[in-house]
């Protein structure tokens, strides 16, 4: 189920536009869905502007989603803003302690939290820092560094790595969506925690592997290969 909170004119070099949704709609389709179906876990995604994250704040403390999963998108992958720069505060008040998990990226983890990262030490460090500001449980995720793909999960107590092999490709748009979706759905169909993310981990990897050299900039990644696979289809 989808909530639509707005609507980008995108493909794989730019962004166009972008176009709110009216805070009202937004709370109106949140509704729609915890009214008629069961809703085991949440994915929230890009919210742009203060307006939008005051909404599904209001509607995530109404129905009390016991799984929300949190990816702080900030920036497309073409390097256009996604979030306008006075909702940071909203986003550091409003969302983040909503979060049963949150997701930022490198850049992102320096924007909420203002400290410089340049290795694992400075992951970890924005995972606390990012854990006081009201997160259950945080997932840093190490792409934009060198080296392989490291993601440093902290829950309050303990630190978990995730470590793969980095993968040569400019087709990585979507990469962060589709790993914090991924989370989402294991944790929805009752994954621990540690397990979601190693799973989910693991079906992005495949993803950008297999990722699909469409457009003349940032490919997707390639969903459904592993799907595909299983059923004999490649």
């Amino acid at each position: 189920m989808s909530v639509v909170v707005s609507v980008v004119a995108e493909n794989t070099s730019r962004v166009i536009s972008i176009q709110d949704i009216s805070p009202q709609i937004i709370k109106d389709q949140i509704d729609a869905v915890f009214e008629d179906i069961t809703v085991d876990g949440v994915k929230i995604g890009m919210l742009s502007g203060s307006d939008s994250m005051k909404a599904v704040a209001e509607k995530l403390r109404q129905h009390k989603p016991e799984i929300t999963v949190i990816d702080p998108v900030m920036i497309a992958k073409g390097g256009c803003s996604l979030m306008h720069p006075d909702a940071l505060e909203t986003l550091i008040s409003e969302i983040i302690p909503l979060s049963y998990l949150l997701t930022p990226n490198i850049p992102e983890a320096v924007t909420i939290t203002g400290i410089k990262i340049t290795g694992i030490d400075d992951m970890k460090k924005a995972a606390v820092m990012i854990h006081e500001m009201g997160a259950k449980n945080v997932l840093i995720k190490g792409g934009h560094l060198h080296g392989d793909a490291e993601d440093i999960l902290f829950d309050g107590d303990n630190y978990q790595s995730y470590i793969t092999k980095r993968i040569d490709t400019k087709n990585t748009h979507g990469t962060g969506c589709t790993f914090s979706s991924a989370i989402a759905a294991n944790l929805a169909n009752g994954m621990d925690l540690y397990n979601a993310v190693k799973s989910a981990k693991d079906y992005v990897t495949i993803a950008i592997e297999h990722a699909l050299p469409i457009g003349k900039g940032h490919g997707p990644t390639n969903h459904f290969y592993k799907l595909y696979t299983d059923a004999g289809m490649f």
